[in-house]
């Protein structure tokens, strides 16, 4: 087939492209270091951008990349290609606090357990409630306790429903030498997003909760109705637990 070059993954100079309502952002590496969890040992690296080109002030520009020393991603590894990777936004409130309204936490946590196990790494960005931020956030989550959806909230505050942006992304996969990507994500709008910068998405792979419970389950309702996501399956269908999901789940 044909062989995938840089020009894939940086087209121009970062800072002067636009790429549909996302900037190509460079972005510099500043360190590695080891990350022990309760899932195993994880190897973390920390980046940083400038922040003149993200849309939206809230967001943060410092990006980090997960991976387990078991399964390396830089060298020859990465020179294959086809690398499962997570690109996972902050949520504070579920992944700190163990908020029950969202999945995000889960979702976490699965994609650690998947790559610690098969290789492969997690992009974890600072876009918090899709990018309009944590206070934002506290009052979007005020509105759904007045019956307003995740997409209803976000924009009767005067936001967009989705307002994250990926052009960091090239710029890590380029620093990581990573020419093609399998994604972990139930979202096709990723999939576009990182497509249109330039990455070579060769497939995904599927990250779904086992089942919803009383807090999560409109949520996870709006993600497939309004917001296209996929391969829930019969999942929604499944009886509402109150009972907080078990850190054995794993991805299929």
């Amino acid at each position: 087939g044909e062989e995938v070059g840089e020009d894939v993954l940086l087209k121009t100079d970062y800072e002067e492209e636009v790429v549909g309502d996302d900037m190509l952002l460079k972005t510099e590496f500043v360190a590695e270091t080891n990350l022990p969890t309760d899932l195993g040992m994880f190897r973390l690296r920390a980046y940083r951008h400038s922040m003149t080109f993200m849309n939206s002030p809230f967001s943060g520009n410092e990006p980090t990349v997960i991976y387990s020393p078991k399964h390396p991603i830089t060298g020859p590894n990465a020179k294959n290609g086809r690398l499962a990777m997570r690109v996972h936004d902050q949520c504070v409130t579920g992944e700190v606090f163990g908020s029950r309204r969202c999945d995000c936490r889960d979702q976490l946590r699965m994609a650690l357990k998947y790559i610690d196990e098969n290789g492969g790494a997690i992009i974890y960005l600072q876009q918090e409630g899709r990018g309009i931020g944590l206070a934002n956030k506290v009052a979007a989550y005020s509105l759904q306790d007045d019956g307003f959806d995740t997409v209803d909230a976000n924009t009767h505050l005067g936001f967009p429903e989705d307002w994250r942006q990926y052009g960091m992304i090239p710029s890590i996969l380029k620093d990581l030498g990573v020419p093609s990507i399998r994604l972990i994500t139930n979202n096709p709008r990723k999939v576009k997003k990182l497509t249109s910068l330039g990455i070579k998405v060769e497939d995904t792979i599927p990250i779904v909760i086992p089942q919803p419970d009383a807090y999560n389950r409109k949520y996870l309702e709006t993600k497939r109705n309004r917001m296209d996501h996929m391969n829930f399956g019969n999942m929604l269908s499944k009886r509402t637990t109150n009972k907080i999901a078990e850190d054995s789940v794993k991805m299929k």
